[in-house]
């Protein structure tokens, strides 16, 4: 998951949606007074916003200290156990978050430090407890959407689905034309929690996991987990993912090439991947050979078809001991997800948190501006934005999540032990 978080970072630049890369130690922007802010290397447009607020503060400026991303958590957990966490300090909301709430680490914004209705409330319930705000959106939108290669299908005769009816009869005729249907970095473990995560939320509604996220260990045993569970296995069972999919690691950009080249007809990924693919394979996309779409209803389902899963974004939160509450909330406001910043975004091929983007896209005259459309009018329209399972949950929880989600995929466990297994960590 921590390379998934990375390859996000790299591939988007500097509208990067999480980052995971450099050295262990901090990177910072030194200020000789005033407060600390940490967060993940390589954000460069998140630095670039401490750079300007420093500008225009020079006698309380804000220190900012960038951490690789598999040291990053560590150290917040430590420095706050031990009273001296940043003043600022950069998350991925959740349960991780939820936990510093809990504990009284983090401050709530208020409308009066921060005006929150700006931002896409979907994503801005990511950072909401119990009704208070305690994480303002700093980056790009990064749900989860179904790539599909348009030639591949053309060729086949076959529709981009609307169902997963669809999908399973596309899996039949793609194999039968000698094509890799669905292209999945098995291996990597967390490319499969989406597919886990979209069957839950089609087959049972968002409030399965809401329950889960909660801590009601009942949620592991709702019947819609071992629906979704059985589900991915027939996939697996028609040969939805080929033969080497357990074998195939994301970070070696293998799964990405078959869909790009052909030898695969679909790919269930997050946004960054359009990055990546205009990247390795620019005549491809231009071409307008790539397509894409929300991922399949289930029928007889019980979620909501506009349903999205993925990363919402992150967050930045205030120390509830900060010495200087006023100019943290005073960054945060102004600073933020300011008009500078959302046009960097778009100009990076990223979609910030914030309403009312349709002029600045409709005015976009890059190739890109289909894609950014497509992103922004999914995100709007989503009743919920459900955080990635392995964010969202507790930390002592997201390994054997991620074990039980492979060995589901490899049918080393029926779709009923899986939930049993969660509900025993949970």
């Amino acid at each position: 998951m921590n390379r998934r978080i990375a390859l996000i970072a790299s591939a988007l630049l500097a509208a990067a949606v999480v980052t995971g890369c450099g050295s262990s130690g901090p990177a910072q922007t030194s200020a000789e007074a005033g407060l600390t802010m940490w967060a993940l290397s390589d954000q460069t447009t998140l630095k670039a916003s401490v750079d300007a607020y420093n500008a225009d503060h020079p006698d309380n400026k804000i220190t900012l200290q960038l951490y690789a991303n598999d040291d990053y958590k560590q150290k917040l957990r430590v420095a706050f156990g031990a009273g001296q966490g940043p003043d600022i300090f950069f998350s991925w909301g959740g349960g991780a978050l939820n936990d510093y709430v809990k504990s009284g680490k983090v401050a709530e914004i208020t409308a009066s430090d921060v005006d929150t209705s700006k931002f896409t409330p979907s994503v801005l319930k990511t950072a909401t407890f119990g009704d208070k705000v305690y994480g303002v959106p700093a980056n790009g939108l990064a749900p989860v959407v179904l790539y599909y290669n348009k030639e591949v299908l053309e060729k086949a005769g076959v529709q981009p689905p609307k169902t997963l009816d669809d999908l399973k009869a596309a899996v039949a005729t793609l194999k039968g034309r000698g094509v890799t249907p669905i292209s999945l970095a098995a291996n990597s473990k967390w490319p499969t929690l989406m597919w886990h995560e979209y069957l839950l939320d089609r087959a049972g509604g968002a409030e399965v996991f809401d329950r889960i996220g909660a801590g009601t260990t009942s949620g592991w045993l709702d019947p819609s987990v071992t629906e979704a569970n059985r589900l991915l296995q027939e996939l697996v069972d028609l040969g939805a993912f080929g033969d080497n999919a357990s074998s195939l690691s994301y970070d070696q950009g293998a799964a990405t090439a078959l869909l790009y080249t052909g030898k695969a007809a679909f790919e269930l990924m997050g946004t960054w991947e359009y990055a990546n693919i205009v990247k390795a394979a620019p005549d491809f996309v231009s071409s307008g050979k790539l397509g894409y779409l929300a991922f399949p209803t289930i029928t007889g389902g019980q979620g909501d078809p506009g349903a999205i899963v993925g990363n919402p974004s992150n967050y930045l939160s205030v120390n509830a001991a900060t010495k200087d509450k006023a100019t943290a909330m005073a960054y945060l406001k102004d600073y933020v997800l300011n008009d500078s910043q959302v046009d960097a975004y778009l100009a990076a091929g990223s979609v910030p948190p914030v309403n009312g983007l349709e002029n600045k896209l409709s005015a976009i005259t890059t190739p890109d501006k289909a894609w950014l459309q497509f992103v922004y009018g999914l995100v709007q329209k989503a009743p919920t934005f459900q955080l990635s399972w392995d964010q969202a949950l507790p930390s002592e929880q997201a390994d054997p999540l991620l074990t039980n989600v492979d060995e589901s995929f490899l049918k080393k466990i029926t779709p009923e032990q899986f939930g049993q297994n969660m509900s025993k960590v949970s």
